[in-house]
């Protein structure tokens, strides 16, 4: 019979960065595993499985699903789909996974999300990234993502006023929550002079955008437990997904106003209007910053700041540590780093031991909602999810 909530209830989580010992496999084992011993069940107990999985032939493994299968014989024969949405990928396979729920074809779902990207070079994995991006207009499908984003960054600056400064201080902010997250690829200081400033060691990738202005190529995996009603009372955490919510705009960014960031912020207002809270009410949110310009954009899609005017969620300390709404308190894709399938699953499988108390890394007092918000090339797959701790 069809459910009414689903919850998660377990995760695991790789660690971030250039894993040269570590094949896709081993990454998508070793996180099964994990998300298996932390719901402490049994793996013949999962009724269907969800791999988040972009590559872009970043990696030979065109038909990944079933490597999960192999982290514990009980898994076999049970039905493995591999999801691919861009750089929301994993959100991708978590939506799967609730709707089998909610269908009441399944009660308990393994969520996967993994990438290997590191044994590429940086050319051929932005010309893989590339591949997201729309193909059908020669002058489009010639950018790569950092030099659309750097094009963001251009149109700010002629619209509003320049945001490089901005930029500069979510770089700094991002770097500095990292710091305490021990699955982090970059755990180091950088300052905003650093950030800030066009050197040897920060050179403009693209027109607008710095070296310290992208995300980093990674290696990594994550995965959740998602649970039906019914079954999740019987676990000892649960997080409570309140709300999901997905939007795709167009592609050809062409025939939209890309600072606008219209998919963005439906799906994040959509998402508060369906869990019933508002901005207010959230403890945190990890967000897609991709490139810090995405960030800056996510703020004013959020209503933290007016249209060109996100750095005032900076200056106030908002989105800060220790502000009103903090963000990316795990470094975000910035600096915890951006293995593209893996990011959305990780997004969750972070917020979920934020809101049961044992965050790795910084942690909110107290927290309640929790904010997801992940994305898929130039805001075209937008997804949101608005999640709640259990209280007893």
């Amino acid at each position: 019979m069809p459910h009414d909530s689903v919850s998660i209830v377990a995760a695991g989580h790789t660690r971030f960065g250039r894993l040269d010992d570590s094949t896709l496999e081993d990454l998508i084992v070793q996180v099964t595993r994990e998300a298996l011993a932390d719901a402490a069940i049994d793996a013949s107990e999962i009724d269907a499985l969800f791999l988040g999985h972009f590559n872009s032939g970043m990696v030979a493994d065109g038909f990944a699903s079933s490597l999960m299968l192999q982290a514990d014989p009980g898994l076999r024969f049970k039905p493995a789909t591999r999801c691919e949405n861009a750089c929301a990928s994993g959100s991708a396979a978590i939506h799967a996974g609730i709707n089998a729920i909610l269908s009441g074809s399944a009660e308990l779902v393994l969520v996967v999300g993994a990438e290997k990207m590191t044994s590429n070079s940086t050319a051929d994995v932005t010309k893989a990234l590339a591949g997201a991006g729309y193909q059908n207009d020669a002058e489009e499908a010639g950018l790569s993502f950092p030099q659309l984003f750097g094009l963001a960054a251009q149109q700010y600056r002629d619209r509003h006023q320049c945001p490089l400064a901005s930029m500069a201080a979510i770089a700094t902010k991002n770097h500095s929550n990292a710091m305490a997250n021990p699955l982090a690829q970059m755990r180091k200081v950088m300052d905003f002079e650093h950030c800030n400033n066009v050197s040897k060691s920060n050179p403009y990738i693209a027109e607008s955008l710095r070296l310290t202005d992208c995300s980093l190529i990674s290696d990594g995996a994550s995965a959740i437990v998602l649970a039906s009603s019914r079954r999740a009372r019987q676990f000892r955490r649960e997080v409570l997904i309140r709300a999901v919510t997905q939007v795709n705009d167009f592609l050809p960014i062409a025939q939209r106003d890309f600072l606008a960031f219209e998919g963005p912020q439906r799906a994040i207002h959509s998402a508060l209007r369906a869990a019933n809270v508002t901005l207010a009410d959230l403890s945190f949110a990890e967000v897609h910053d991709c490139f810090t310009i995405a960030e800056l954009l996510i703020y004013e899609a959020m209503g933290l700041a007016p249209k060109g005017e996100g750095h005032r969620a900076l200056d106030d300390g908002i989105v800060r540590a220790g502000g009103r709404l903090p963000v990316n308190l795990s470094g975000g894709l910035k600096a915890k780093g951006h293995p593209v399938g893996a990011t959305g699953v990780s997004m969750h499988a972070l917020a979920f031991r934020q809101l049961t108390g044992n965050p790795i890394g910084l942690a909110v007092p107290n927290p309640e909602f929790g904010l997801v918000f992940n994305m898929g090339g130039m805001a075209v797959a937008n997804y949101a999810s608005v999640l709640q701790a259990r209280r007893a």
